[in-house]
């Protein structure tokens, strides 16, 4: 096994990362910005008594309309979720890697401990069976000699 590199030039460091991925949180965050909406227009006086009823039936208050900060915050929000799946999948393969090296290398010696105590036990066994195997062909070759002679 090759030592790993303390520094390893094909991962990227984090400021790098965040570099790559300033630029364009900053244009969206400049294109979120809301929009000026236009002053609004008095109704026609022949639609007064129309204009009455919606007045009374819409809500008193008009939700709140989000915020620039609002938009930058969400802006930020969707940057760390960006950079943090961009990290994790350039870091994913790299640890996959380095999970299986260690697990390879710690595992060669119980693998060949437990081939060699394997055999063993494989060579024991045969060689008892052999010994019963030619104990019981002897025994009837000579249960044979036996009931030949007078």
């Amino acid at each position: 096994m090759t030592p790993t590199p303390a520094y390893d030039e094909s991962i990227p460091v984090l400021t790098e990362v965040v570099a790559e991925a300033a630029a364009p949180a900053a244009a969206l965050a400049a294109d979120a910005l809301p929009v000026e909406a236009p002053p609004a227009e008095a109704p026609p006086a022949d639609l007064s008594p129309v204009a009455d009823t919606v007045e009374a039936v819409a809500p008193a208050a008009p939700a709140a309309a989000p915020t620039a900060e609002d938009h930058e915050n969400n802006a930020w929000q969707a940057l760390e979720e960006r950079l943090v799946a961009r990290v994790l999948d350039r870091l994913q393969d790299r640890v996959e890697l380095t999970l299986e090296d260690q697990i390879r290398t710690s595992l060669a010696p119980l693998l060949d401990h437990v081939a060699t105590r394997l055999a063993a036990e494989l060579r024991d066994g045969l060689q008892h069976t052999v010994e019963q195997v030619v104990s019981r062909a002897v025994s009837q070759e000579l249960a044979h000699l036996k009931s030949r002679t007078p």
